[in-house]
């Protein structure tokens, strides 16, 4: 991966929507170099998909609380909690974490009665579950845009 790729995955990562006259035209490249080095990195698995942003309060899920959880360290125990949590859609992120506590899940709902009953309802009786913590968040500081792509950016294998 050379600096011209590390330029096209900034500036898709900055407007995934970029026609790729444009994003050639912002690389310094002509259309058909720049769409053979984006279809290589999509094939390299290095570009993984694309995504829309969607704001959260437009589709009734303005209420995001980080939640954590400890899950009796028994692998079927994990296991189990883990594919429950793939079919919560309120579960929009979820983490395996080292040490203490066990899982961190971001959720998303529409208010904190909506999250009073996914509490109760999912969180607390899923199979595993000793202990479910809860952090509202008041605000967004900062919000991921996906990995820095820095000029030492080296990709290993």
């Amino acid at each position: 991966m050379d600096e011209i790729d590390r330029h096209i995955l900034r500036e898709l990562q900055a407007d995934g929507r970029l026609s790729n006259q444009e994003l050639a035209q912002r690389v310094g490249l002509t259309a058909s170099p720049c769409m053979r080095r984006v279809r290589q990195l999509e094939q390299d698995g290095v570009i993984e998909g694309y995504r829309a942003i969607v704001n959260p309060e437009a589709v009734g899920r303005g209420f995001e609380v980080l939640v954590s959880v400890e899950v009796r360290r028994e692998r079927e125990c994990v296991e189990a909690f883990e594919a429950a949590l793939r079919e919560i859609p309120d579960v929009i992120e979820a983490y395996r974490l080292f040490g203490s506590p066990g899982c961190l899940l971001r959720v998303a709902v529409a208010d904190l009665k909506a999250y009073e009953r996914l509490w109760i309802e999912r969180l607390t009786s899923l199979a595993g579950v000793t202990e479910v913590n809860s952090q509202i968040i008041m605000k967004r500081v900062k919000e991921s845009a996906g990995l820095p792509v820095s000029a030492g950016a080296r990709r290993s294998g």
